[in-house]
């Protein structure tokens, strides 16, 4: 559609025009001018009448797809390993189903959300984090239907900055005063469109599985995260015009991240709570996430993590347990070797790892909601 084409038509300058006395051959010219600006109006309304048309051919086909894959179905397993540190600094939320803490945009149905925390100079930041960001969201999230994306970007940077603001407060306030830390990686799921959130080191990846050339499915990881570390080109320019420096791959030579939230002595340094966003529509190709501190990733390629959990999840090898399907089995198994895996390869940190298994089901299906926090 022409962009101009919901101004106005344009009007004669200057007020009313008068009356004057027609030059020869004035008449018809305005009759031919208006059987053209009528022809014009005609075609215009004709290309708009197809173009809604069309509009409304897309929106049911779309319907009929989101129909047909239907809503998926998030179960959350984690797995906490203290390594070789004298204290456990994550701090992790599992919320399969928050839905009824908040008014839902339009047509949603439900929300999902995970997330991981990874403390250093202490536990505080991570734990204040985790026990207070989903509440922070769920006061902002949008009950618009409209422009749906934009809000939800809008909340999860609000939320970050508040949950922030509030804790470098409550740790100004001690005697001494806090210096705590932590990262933030958080996985918001609408429906099947999926938001991740993420501050600093930790990360998301998405396993999907996608048709060879010899006919055979295989595994794609996807990243739905970004670090960020203070040797990045965008990350070291914004701490050096702030006046801080990097050293060593760290800011002022100490800290290893250079976005998080607490760290009160790095603000002004160029450290800041703005996290990264993006966005990714889940399909029945998808099987699971896997949301895990840097503790994993140090020992483990994205690719890695994601082959060695398929492996488990497809062999079956977990121990049938009262109450657990065999794949909520399988997953927790993988869950858990995996991060016992991340600990035997030499991984001195702790190790966080949230599995998140994805199916699908029917809309008019009924699911059962759990919701599940840990802090140690």
């Amino acid at each position: 559609m022409d962009l101009f084409d919901d101004l106005p038509e344009p009007t004669q300058p200057g007020g009313p025009v008068t009356a004057a006395r027609p030059r020869a051959g004035t008449e018809e010219e305005e009759d031919e001018k208006e059987e053209e600006e009528e022809e014009e109006r005609r075609a215009k309304r004709k290309r708009e009448d197809a173009e809604s048309e069309a509009d409304k051919k897309e929106e049911q086909g779309e319907i009929k797809k989101v129909c047909k894959e239907g809503l998926p179905v998030l179960k959350g397993y984690v797995a906490a390993r203290r390594g070789e540190r004298d204290e456990m600094q994550d701090a992790h939320v599992l919320l399969p189903d928050m839905s009824s803490c908040l008014s839902l945009p339009g047509q949603s149905s439900r929300v999902s959300y995970f997330a991981v925390f990874d403390g250093h100079a202490g536990a505080r930041a991570s734990r204040f984090a985790a026990e207070h960001l989903h509440h922070n969201l769920a006061n902002k999230f949008p009950s618009n239907s409209e422009n749906v994306d934009k809000l939800i970007k809008k909340c999860l940077l609000d939320t970050f900055r508040q949950t922030d603001d509030d804790f470098l407060k409550k740790a100004s306030s001690q005697k001494p005063a806090w210096k705590d830390g932590s990262t933030a990686t958080c996985v918001l799921v609408v429906d099947d469109m999926v938001y991740v959130a993420n501050l600093g080191d930790s990360r998301a990846v998405l396993c999907r599985m996608e048709a060879a050339a010899d006919g055979q499915r295989r595994s794609v990881t996807l990243a739905l995260s970004k670090e960020h570390n203070p040797t990045m080109y965008e990350e070291r320019m914004r701490i050096q015009r702030a006046g801080g420096t990097v050293r060593d791959g760290r800011v002022l030579g100490v800290l290893e991240v250079s976005r998080s939230i607490g760290d009160g002595q790095y603000k002004r340094c160029g450290v800041i709570s703005s996290p990264d966003l993006r966005r990714c529509q889940l399909t029945a190709n998808d099987r699971f996430i896997i949301l895990a501190c840097d503790g994993l990733f140090k020992v483990f390629s994205a690719d890695e993590a994601v082959k060695f959990v398929l492996n488990i999840v497809q062999e079956g090898s977990g121990e049938r347990r009262a109450g657990l399907t065999e794949e909520e089995v399988q997953f927790e198994a993988a869950c858990q070797q995996l991060a016992s895996e991340a600990v035997r390869r030499g991984c001195a940190d702790n190790v966080t790892v949230i599995l998140v298994s994805i199916g699908f089901r029917a809309k008019s299906s009924s699911s059962s909601s759990s919701q599940h926090t840990q802090f140690d």
